[in-house]
Parts: C-alpha cells; structure tokens; sequence
C-alpha cells in the first residue's frame, strides 16, 4: 500500500488519547483507518476494556467501514454484525453502534472502553460522545475518528479546539487519491453552495443566506420535446409533506429523459384560507389531481420478461402521518414509502440534485418557486445549523423525495 504524505504524517503521530482526521470528503481519511488504523489498534488491545466502533447509525458504519474492510481482509477476519451488536474483527470481540441518538447512551454506560474508532463523529448526538470521554478510561485508551466538517458554533468543533490531548489532521480535496477528473466533478457540484467549503477545502464554515441558491437554473418552462412531441415518462413519483393546519404540500414527478420533473404541484394552507381539511377531503383532492399521471403511469411498460404494465405510483410520505396513509393504502393508484426524513444529509443531497440538474422544477410550481426563494439557513440557530422553519412544506416534500430515491447518488458517474 502506498500512502500519501498526509496519511504517513497520522500514522507517525496518532499516538494521542483523541486522534482525529477532519477534512474533505474522498481525501483519505477512512481509507487509511480501514488498511491499517483500525486492524493496528485492535490487534495492540490488551483486553482490559471494550472496543467499540461508532458510526451515525449501524447501517453507515457497515457501508463506510466495514464492508470495505472485508473487501480488504476478508470475511473471516471482518465478521458480520451479531444480533447483540458484536463483531469479531482480527479474532476479537467489538461492539458496533450506532451515535445518531442519545438513546443509545445506555449501551456504554457504566463500560470501560480501551479503544474506539468514530465515523462520521459530526452527525452523533452531542450526549453519545460525552458519555464515550468518561469511558474512554484505561492508560492506553485511544480514539481514532474521521468527520466532514459543519458549522463552526458545532460542539465537536468545540471539543477539537480545547486542551484535551488531541492530534488533529486537516485535509483538503486534493490530499486524497481520487482521480483528477472526479474531483473537478465535485468541485463542480459543490460549487456555490456551503458544502463546497467544507467537502472540498475541508473548512468548518458558516451555513449562511438562501439553502438552494441554485434553484432558478432548476425551473424550466414545460416538460421536454423532441421532434415537436413530449418526451414520455418511464416513472412518475409523489411526494407528499402531511399537514391539517399547517400547509398540506405534494409534487408529481416524472422521469424522463434520465431527467426527473416536477411537472405538478398540490398545495392547500388551512391556516391560510382559514378552513382546515380533513384527510379525507385531502385523499379525495389527490384522487382528482393524480388521475391523469395515473392513466399514463399505468401505459408504462414494466420491463419485466412477463410484460405487463407498471399498477401504482410510488407515494413517498413521512412516516409520523399515520392516519393519512392509512387512508392511501386504500388507494388503487398509490403504493406507500416511508420517507428518508434525514434532514442534514436530504438538504444535501437535493442541492447536488439541483446542481447537476437532475431534478427540474416547471414554473407552474408556484409555491414550490415561492418557498425556495425565502429557504434560508436560520441565523439564530447556534448549535444545530437548520433551515428557518417557515413556509418550508415543498422544501420538505422535495427533500423526501431526492434522499428516498437517492436522485444524486443514483446519477454520479463515480464512486466515492
């Protein structure tokens, strides 16, 4: 294995209780931890305390970390995750769990921890780390952890600029091993936005002004032609952000081209026209509006070697509207998916969708062009950078929408 200067420099001074890489994404950072930080440290355990490993949640940690270590080392020395959240890795026991929750506190309350590895150590609850400083107990326990920065009022930002005994490695974009032509790629999608500070120049910067300052190279004026006649679709997909008084927002999309549409929009305010809705006038406006999409949807082939027609639409809601998607089920035209309600990593990722333009917004989405044009990043929020929560409901339906079905990463050309 051949490592770069930045990753020789970790190794030849990692030696402290907390060691930790921050910086730009694709630049080395959990590479190195998987072919050599992480198998080194757990072979030098003494078995006078746990070893643990942290992501934000199980799932990401199995994606980031471990899969490419058994790619690596192979299965029998990177096992599977047991139902009790063990492992066995280089014939040792760890425990595997998630941060993203404060609940999960209690699975290392009252332990003693020799070693830790951290991904992602910015998206855990603040109270999960604090709890792993008072179990990180032992003369010789250390942590290894990697993060993308955040804001700079952010508590781990905090934590890396007081006097503990941290060695701290910051890298950039260009630190890394990725080819040339994937880093000019996202250079580019990143560019005008706030994660072009933080992705590519590793900086922890301040989330200021409009969420999308990109959302006018978005709205488009009609669906696409060719030779004079509407391109046709090859899916259709609703996104529905549940509301009774507050704003009841939905968007159809279509695919087409590669390319997804917002090419119709459902808004009802009861706090603005004064009269609150039922589900069940809601689930009948849906019927009437959906129709149409609906008669065309059901045109689409399958492509299955059966043949056949597609039967639903895929309805992506958040989950905590229960009794309203009680209701959809029993819709002939509507097949329910619980939204990937991940706020951080939806906004994200529907930026990079707007910026690379695989998401278009037709300008008779009013309210969706409305809200877009006030999203703003909330300057009073200090310790958890959010968007200001107002007039935000086709913000949120599109969220859902993108992180669901994963638009932007479905469409890189690379691998990351």
């Amino acid at each position: 294995m051949s490592l770069t200067d930045m990753q020789s420099q970790y190794l030849l001074n990692c030696n402290h209780r907390w060691n930790v890489k921050t910086g730009a994404t694709g630049s080395g950072k959990s590479y190195l931890d998987i072919m050599v930080t992480i198998p080194k440290r757990i072979k030098a355990c003494r078995g006078e305390g746990l070893i643990v490993l942290f992501g934000n949640t199980r799932g990401t940690l199995e994606r980031n970390i471990l899969i490419p270590m058994r790619e690596i080392w192979s299965e029998e020395l990177v096992g599977d995750i047991r139902s009790d959240n063990t492992i066995k890795i280089f014939g040792k026991k760890c425990y595997v769990l998630g941060a993203d929750n404060k609940k999960h506190v209690a699975r290392i309350q009252g332990s003693t921890i020799e070693y830790a590895y951290g991904d992602e150590v910015t998206t855990w609850s603040q109270e999960v780390f604090e709890m792993l400083k008072s179990r990180l107990r032992t003369e010789h326990s250390h942590f290894d952890g990697t993060c993308n920065p955040d804001s700079p009022n952010h508590w781990f930002k905090k934590f890396l600029d007081s006097g503990a005994d941290i060695y701290q490695q910051k890298y950039v974009i260009d630190d890394g091993v990725l080819p040339p032509y994937v880093i000019e790629e996202l250079k580019k999608e990143y560019a005008g936005t706030v994660y072009y500070g933080r992705y590519i120049d590793g900086e922890w910067t301040l989330a200021e002004g409009l969420v999308y300052p990109m959302y006018q190279t978005a709205i488009v004026d009609g669906l696409p032609m060719k030779d004079g006649k509407l391109i046709p679709a090859t899916d259709y997909v609703v996104s529905i952000d549940y509301g009774t008084m507050n704003a009841f927002s939905a968007g159809l999309w279509s695919k087409r081209n590669g390319i997804w549409y917002r090419e119709s929009s459902y808004y009802y305010s009861g706090r603005d026209k004064g009269v609150q809705k039922t589900d069940e006038d809601y689930a009948d406006d849906l019927d009437e509006w959906i129709m149409p999409a609906w008669k065309e949807y059901r045109k689409i082939p399958t492509g299955s070697i059966f043949g056949g027609t597609m039967e639903k639409i895929k309805t992506i809601i958040d989950p905590s509207a229960t009794s309203f998607i009680t209701l959809l089920k029993r819709k002939p035209w509507c097949k329910v998916t619980h939204a990937d309600n991940s706020v951080a990593d939806g906004i994200r990722e529907t930026a990079v969708a707007l910026k690379l333009g695989l998401v278009k917004i037709l300008r008779s989405c009013t309210e969706w062009i409305d809200e877009a044009g006030g999203y703003v990043w909330d300057p009073k929020s200090e310790e958890e950078e959010k968007p200001v929560k107002v007039g935000d409901h086709a913000m949120d339906d599109t969220r859902y929408f993108v992180k669901t079905m994963r638009i932007a990463a479905k469409n890189r050309q690379y691998s990351l």
